[in-house]
């Protein structure tokens, strides 16, 4: 049972609210990537502790969200895109949200250590507190760099698969991280840009809020030209093969299209850029939603990709070693 914050009436809360405290969506990628680098450590595991591994990383993340809603609830309250979540909606109490994420960041990290090893379980203990601590209660409020620093606890998962699998965390299992590092800042930029009117209504010192809409848009291309080429180094070490190689090429080339039209783009300078849902935007904010909406579709083709050519055993390029 919860108060509402305009009412003195009770609501009761239902199990679909606390699954929506885990973040769902947000679980479902982390699981995604973190499966990506179980199956691209090549390395045999029993089926069940593989199970067990992918469970204690999604349950981590839930724990991870169920933290940053009780921590967040104030400031989401106050943006149209979160203010319907359970504990600004009044349909979850703040301490349980608190004693929900608490007892499931334990249960994964214990879980994954005796079961799997210590390697990955401290990875994940490391992962919950930077997003949970590090992230949404420091970062998240005091700097417009909040994202391109807070992204390495969503980089980190197919690191903890690895290691998960193997016990170690070599190059590869880094470089399946620096991907993800390095496609947060222009995925979550480019969204920021038409939805900057919450973040600054809460506060949120976001990229297009403190330093404006032209020179987010400058920051974006410059992480993308960045972003492209390291999306191609797995082919270079082993990691991927000829497919990947030109999905990888094929897609760095849309991005940094889409990328450099945003660029010249006046995304981000119109109040009231977004309409209603996430992707229902004006003609001015179109191409930040364009870029945002591909940048999801081409990190899943990455991963699709690695994990399908490791799953059908096609061989690696490893262009570097000719």
């Amino acid at each position: 049972m919860a108060m509402t914050a305009h009412s003195t009436t009770r609501i009761p809360a239902r199990w679909q609210d606390y699954v929506q405290l885990l973040k769902p969506r947000v679980m479902s990628l982390v699981v995604f990537t973190a499966l990506t680098g179980l199956i691209c450590a090549d390395r045999a595991i029993h089926p069940v502790l593989g199970a067990v591994a992918i469970l204690c990383i999604a349950v981590g993340a839930g724990a991870s969200g169920a933290l940053n809603m009780w921590y967040d609830a104030d400031i989401d309250s106050k943006m149209r895109r979160t203010r319907g979540r359970p504990v600004p909606a009044g349909r979850v109490q703040g301490s349980d949200a608190l004693t929900l994420g608490v007892v499931l960041s334990l249960f994964s990290v214990m879980l994954m250590g005796m079961a799997l090893n210590w390697l990955a379980a401290g990875l994940l203990a490391f992962t919950i507190v930077f997003y949970a601590v590090v992230y949404t209660m420091w970062l998240k409020r005091w700097t417009a760099q909040n994202i391109v620093i807070g992204g390495l606890a969503g980089a980190l998962p197919p690191v903890i698969g690895w290691a998960a699998a193997t016990g170690s965390a070599p190059l590869n299992a880094w470089l399946l991280c620096l991907i993800i590092f390095m496609w947060t800042p222009p995925h979550f930029w480019a969204l920021s840009l038409y939805t900057s009117e919450d973040y600054a209504k809460a506060g949120v010192p976001m990229m297009p809020v403190v330093a404006g809409a032209a020179a987010t848009r400058r920051q974006i291309l410059v992480y993308s030209l960045l972003f492209a080429p390291i999306c191609l180094l797995p082919a270079f070490t082993g990691l991927g093969g000829a497919v990947y190689l030109g999905v990888a090429a094929a897609g760095a080339v849309v991005f940094l299209l889409l990328a450099l039209r945003l660029a010249r783009s006046h995304a981000g300078e119109a109040a009231g850029d977004r309409k209603e849902g996430l992707y229902d935007v004006r003609a001015g904010a179109k191409d930040a939603r364009n870029l945002f909406a591909f940048s999801i579709l081409y990190l899943t083709l990455l991963f699709a990709t690695l994990l399908a050519e490791h799953l059908m055993g096609l061989p690696p390029l490893e262009l570097l070693a000719r």
